[in-house]
């Protein structure tokens, strides 16, 4: 099941130097709510700063759904540090409103008017708005309140010259890309190993079933809370946050050159669903556009390859100017048992799983298998602590008990753990493997376990609001330990003037920027 990747860890064990400058940074989305649980109805912060140029704090979907973005890093240490003086600082602003600490929200009542975001009178900002106005009427509001966390990783230039025998960025960028498309399928094929762990919305409330379909045999306590009793990630399974409609895109992760084919072509197909709702309802936008995708953010993967883009260009254009610069994971549920939303434990485990990704020989994958791995993740995501649960392999013609699947890619990110630690001069990665690969023998240890036993207990709307409570008190008492005020003011004020700015800039009509950006810029 688990590919041999002895040669490729040989390799790293005489070249340990390669790893030396792994840069990651984190998103993490939380809804602002109030006291009683609420969906808070308050606008986004004046004192937060402009949601659309703040470099740190934003929003997501809707005004209440805050995102925060950390500046890349190469320390752990010091990503989490500036990631908790960001919730710091916001826990200090809110007054008495709360971060909601699980992915899935709750207390939102059916048919309530969720706001959505706004970012001023400029076209940039109002195309944002208009695109979330798609995202809506598409898929729901409630959907799109769904929280998590993104985790972007990049391997350092090192890595890819010791491995690939590239001599720079720029005339290495397709052998590069070659090799995080490497890394990407992978992922695909054992990332389930992400919700094993980590996953933490075993439940939800029953609020959240009004009025949709489903075959999921859930049951439910007094409280009006469903779960699953063998359940991950319900966050991650075709009730959350997932599209169904995009299963049969054909974009693939083989090349640069057929995968951004794929996402163009999916912007440019016209979807018949869409377009009855039609673009304009009595003058007012109801979607950019009638297409499968509105732009190419639209698109739901449970991981992504990523360039920073320049002025004016879309994702994939920024691709193929410079080949893949980091990828973006995107199958983290929100950590209830950590205050920011994720802990330097998840961050470590991810740059071992990540690395083996990128060592571990990874045969092409065309649309129809990338469709089979998701029945492996769909077992893990609706029953991944059931006993004897088994794992596909291939196209699953044979099966695999998981906890032994689980265990033997322990023992490869182990190896990977010791040249990550010899480089550091200590043992923090080894403690990982040692903590985490003890949930494949028992699955009480997973936190999709230790959840839904509090959940059972409490409610989701109960424990969530202690949680939240208990995290604003931690950390409006916490002094910042990386930012300081005056660059937190700072950042405030310039945000305001760069959307000042953006807005007297303008010179085109709404519907002009529309059909000049009909790629779309979201980022």
């Amino acid at each position: 099941m688990i590919p041999d990747v002895s040669q490729a860890l040989s390799w790293l064990e005489a070249h340990p130097q390669a790893l030396k400058g792994i840069r990651r940074g984190i998103e993490r989305e939380t809804l602002r709510v109030n006291p009683d649980g609420s969906l808070a109805t308050t606008g986004h912060p004046e004192s937060l700063g402009a949601a659309l140029t703040h470099r740190w704090i934003t929003t997501d979907f809707a005004e209440a759904l805050l995102e925060f973005i950390t500046p890349v890093d190469d320390n752990i240490e010091h990503l989490m540090a500036f990631l908790r003086d960001i919730h710091r600082h916001v826990a200090r602003e809110l007054g008495d409103e709360r971060m909601w600490p699980f992915s899935m929200p709750c207390f939102i009542e059916s048919g309530q008017d969720i706001e959505l975001a706004q970012y001023g009178s400029s076209n940039v900002g109002r195309m944002k708005t208009l695109y979330r106005e798609g995202l809506k009427n598409r898929y729901g509001a409630l959907m799109q309140v769904i929280s998590g966390i993104h985790y972007n990783f990049s391997l350092p230039l090192s890595f890819w010259q010791e491995r690939l025998g590239v001599t720079d960025a720029k005339s290495g960028k397709e052998a590069i890309s070659a090799g995080y498309f490497k890394l990407i399928r992978n992922y695909y094929r054992f990332g389930w190993v992400i919700p094993y762990l980590f996953g933490a919305s075993p439940a939800i409330c029953s609020s959240f079933l009004k009025g949709r379909k489903t075959d999921l045999p859930f049951e439910y306590t007094e409280g009006g809370m469903c779960y699953l009793p063998y359940a991950t990630s319900l966050r991650l399974s075709d009730l959350g946050y997932t599209n169904k409609s995009q299963s049969n895109l054909d974009i693939t992760f083989n090349d640069l050159e057929t995968y951004v084919k794929g996402v163009k072509r999916a912007i440019r197909t016209p979807s018949a669903e869409y377009a009855q709702m039609g673009v304009k309802k009595d003058g007012k936008y109801l979607q950019l556009n009638t297409n499968v995708l509105q732009i190419e953010n639209e698109l739901y993967a449970p991981i992504r390859p990523k360039r920073v883009t320049k002025s004016g260009e879309t994702p994939s254009e920024a691709l193929l100017r410079g080949g893949i610069e980091y990828i973006e994971v995107r199958s983290l549920d929100v950590n209830p048992f950590s205050p920011v939303g994720i802990d330097a434990t998840q961050a470590r485990f991810l740059d071992l799983f990540l690395v083996w990704c990128a060592l571990a020989d990874a045969p092409e994958m065309n649309s129809d298998e990338l469709r089979c791995t998701r029945q492996n993740w769909n077992r893990v995501i609706l029953e991944g602590r059931k006993p004897g649960q088994t794992i596909g392999i291939g196209c699953y013609d044979e099966r695999k008990p998981l906890d032994q699947v689980g265990k033997d890619l322990f023992a490869d990110l182990n190896r990977v753990a010791q040249v990550m630690d010899s480089q550091n001069g200590d043992h923090l990665y080894q403690d990982v493997c040692k903590e985490l690969v003890a949930a494949f023998d028992d699955p009480e240890l997973t936190y999709s376990a230790r959840i839904l036993k509090a959940l059972k207990q409490q409610g989701v709307g109960n424990l969530g609001l202690e949680l939240a409570e208990k995290y604003r008190q931690m950390l409006v008492s916490e002094p910042l330990e990386v930012l300081d005020e005056s660059a937190l003011l700072a950042e405030q004020d310039g945000s305001w003037q760069r959307q000042r700015d953006m807005e007297a800039s303008d010179t085109l009509s709404l519907e002009d920027y529309l059909a000049a950006h009909a790629g779309g810029t979201e980022e």
